[in-house]
């Protein structure tokens, strides 16, 4: 065993020595990065495309009367020559693309229709059921009988999921009515 006299007291460091050394080894915040160095603003930039090369692809798109048509790039096909039909009804019809799949071009003479949207029916029948809602909710705190409290919080459970489906602006624009203007 060797002595508490012979130890060496010169080993341990003051506090102040220990507080020096932690902090020289100190981390360097994220705030004073960001002062060391400006950001740079990330932009997106536009890079305008090039007209592609015709791929044999197919693609969907509408007809001068709305109809949905089939287009299809033929890479075998200059793009100045004549449209390709085949008669004997085999393959599909082929035609140029016309600048994209638009819909119908209106004409000077034609009339814009005009239609005005009912959702009145929706909104009485979403009433009903919240109507419903709220008296099984009440039927539900004032009964003491299991089976009945059972069948009750069935019934709301189904009344929830109902209103869930139906009270939403999807819903409501499936099932309104449309009536034409004159």
């Amino acid at each position: 065993m060797i002595p508490i006299s012979g130890v060496n007291t010169n080993i341990t460091q003051p506090l102040t020595a220990a507080e020096k050394v932690l902090e020289a080894s100190k981390v360097q915040k994220p705030e004073e990065k960001t002062q060391a160095r400006p950001i740079k603003p990330v932009k997106d930039e536009y890079v305008p495309e090039e007209k592609q090369e015709m791929s044999g692809r197919y693609w969907m798109g509408k007809d001068e009367n709305g109809q949905p048509k089939i287009y299809f790039d033929d890479p075998e096909r200059a793009p100045d020559a004549p449209k390709a039909k085949k008669a004997d009804g085999d393959a599909p019809e082929v035609e140029e693309p016309d600048k994209g799949a638009k819909g119908p071009e209106k004409k000077g003479s034609e009339k814009e229709e005009r239609c005005v949207g009912n959702t009145d029916k929706v909104d009485r029948e979403i009433e009903k059921l919240k109507k419903k809602q709220k008296e099984l909710e009440q039927r539900l705190n004032t009964e003491t009988d299991e089976a009945k409290i059972k069948d009750l919080e069935r019934q709301k459970a189904q009344v929830e999921r109902e209103l869930k489906q139906k009270d939403n602006d999807t819903y409501r624009k499936q099932h309104s009515t449309f009536t034409q203007l004159s």
